[in-house]
This record gives structure tokens, sequence and C-alpha cells, in this order.
């Protein structure tokens, strides 16, 4: 049986790695080092970590320390060296339907694009950025009131089934030329809501970064918003310092 590796840093992966951990074994996590989180910038395990030690699956944060036939790279965040991936079958799980959002942000570039649809593709881990050729892919539709949240939770799913197979009988093909887009890292403008937007837009990007990053609107980080009447009427909002709340809520505090 082939020995399995995962790669992984983020929520994201920390959601695949329990998801492959409950059909196959995994004999170690690879993940980035214990970093600075929070208010008290105290140093914390990633998600996956924290995943891989309830599982009683080792941790390693050197790669060189990787002792596996297949390792499957999921949110890791770091690149592989091209000398460590003639060493086993890497395999990585990115949640688009690739060439469509390659890149770091592929869930949020789709839902602030407003796309219909997107999913999930196992490809060969290769030295350009996704561009690995394709063992496995699967698209799924974005609703109209799905935050990144709802997406990923989907396309974790979506990635252990998938992996199940490619697992078992790996075969790829090369990525069609045609449909390249990227998707760049999110920054602190990508966070700002211009009002002067359409408001489907402004919704879109509100959904694009929640739960997890949070977009702006002056001193407020806004979670939640619909559009009403063709306006956009923020929902959930969470002032500087404080806790989340109902944007009437919010209002009727500041009268």
């Amino acid at each position: 049986m082939s020995r399995i590796a995962v790669a992984a840093t983020a929520p994201f992966g920390a959601d695949v790695l329990e998801r492959l951990a409950a059909k196959h074994e995994i004999v170690q996590l690879l993940t980035r080092p214990d970093a600075p989180r929070g208010r008290g910038q105290k140093l914390a395990p990633s998600p996956a970590k924290e995943t891989a030690e309830r599982l009683g699956i080792p941790v390693v944060h050197e790669r060189d320390a990787l002792a596996a036939d297949t390792v499957v790279v999921c949110a890791y965040g770091l690149l592989i060296p091209e000398s460590l991936l003639s060493r086993a079958l890497w395999l990585n799980v990115h949640p688009s339907l690739l060439p469509r959002w390659r890149g770091a942000a592929p869930v949020e570039r789709a839902i602030m694009a407003g796309d219909a649809q997107t999913g999930v593709t196992i490809h060969r881990t290769t030295r350009e950025l996704d561009a690995g050729p394709i063992a496995a892919q699967e698209a799924f539709d974005i609703a109209p009131e799905d935050d990144a949240g709802v997406v990923y939770a989907h396309a974790a799913e979506v990635a252990a089934r998938l992996l199940d197979g490619v697992l078992e009988h790996p075969a790829f093909t090369p990525q069609p030329d045609q449909g390249v887009t990227y998707a760049e890292k999110i920054t602190a403008a990508d966070r700002e809501l211009d009002p002067s937007r359409p408001a489907p837009e402004l919704v879109n990007r509100v959904h694009a970064l929640s739960p997890h990053i949070g977009a702006r609107m002056g001193d407020l980080v806004v979670w939640k918003a619909r559009v009403d009447g063709g306006a956009f009427v923020p929902v959930e909002v969470q002032p500087a310092g404080g806790r989340r709340m109902d944007y009437e809520a919010y209002l009727r505090g500041r009268r």
C-alpha cells in the first residue's frame, strides 16, 4: 500500500486532511511552523497541525523529513522544490476548475467575479503554479447566498471523494491552454467596499471574504450583506474592537 502524507496548513487543508484520514492511513502531515496569531500574537499551530495532533498523525515542518510515496498538497502555502517533486507523487488539491483561477485565492476570486460555478481539480504538482496535468475534476454550483466558508466546505467534501479514486488509480491529462486566469492573493485593497460600485458586486465581495477575512466599510468589517431594492445593505457587521452584530443594532447604538 502506498504511504500517503498530506501537506496542509490552512483550514481548507485541515478539512481535507480529516476527511482523508477517515478512509486512508496518513503517515505524516507536513505543515508550516507555528506562527503568531490572534490579538496577542502568541505562537499557535496551524489548523492542519491541530487536526493532525487530534488524530494522532505525526507532524513534520521540514520537507526533507517526508517519508511517503504520495503527498497530497492542500492549502499548504509554500511552493514545493523541484528536487522533491521527483521523490514522490505529489497531488495538488485546488478548489477551482483549472485552468481557471490558478493561484492563492481561487474561491474568493470566483465569488468576487460572480461565477455561477466552481469546483475541485486534483492535479499533479509541477514547477509551474497550478499548471500540472489533471487527474480528476468536478464542478458544483455557487448559490447566490453562498459565502467562501460554504464553498470551501463543499470543495473539501468533493476533494476527498475525488482523491479516493485518484489515489487508487492515478492517471493524468494535460491542462488546456485556453481559459487560464489567476487568483491573486487577497490584499487590503480587495477588502474595501467602494460605494460607487453596483450593489450585487459589493455583496459578492462580502460573500467572498466571509467568514475568514472580512470586507471593510470604513471602520466596520462587514460579514453579511444583501441587495434590497437595488441598494447594498449590510446585514452583519463588526465595529473596530467590538463583536459581530446585526447592522440595525449597530445603527441603534450610534443614535
